[in-house]
């Protein structure tokens, strides 16, 4: 089922959605409603719990301080400013 909506939208945005449509070749309402709908179905139906946060939560945590590189010295400014170096003056010919 589908519903009519009708919106009012600045010179500036209609002008961009104009733009679109000529290069896509799909009509400028179409878009529109496209792209609305592309929003929108994007939105979770319900809030999400705190239980569901605290647990995501923990989850994303556990990646926290996994990063043991071979050299202890490769993450020090010194080293990363000298490979930034090296790799700007290598015009990258050779390869």
């Amino acid at each position: 089922m589908s519903q009519i909506l009708t919106l009012e939208i600045s010179e500036q945005v209609f002008a961009a959605i104009q733009r679109q449509s000529a290069a896509t070749g799909v009509a400028p309402e179409r878009l529109a409603a496209l792209w609305i709908e592309q929003r929108f179905t994007q939105v979770p139906e319900s809030p999400v719990d705190e239980a569901s946060k605290e647990i995501a939560r923990t989850r994303f945590e556990r990646h926290f301080g996994t990063l043991s590189p071979n050299n202890e010295t490769s993450l020090d400014n010194e080293s990363i400013d000298t490979d930034l170096a090296r790799e700007y003056a290598n015009t990258h010919k050779d390869e």
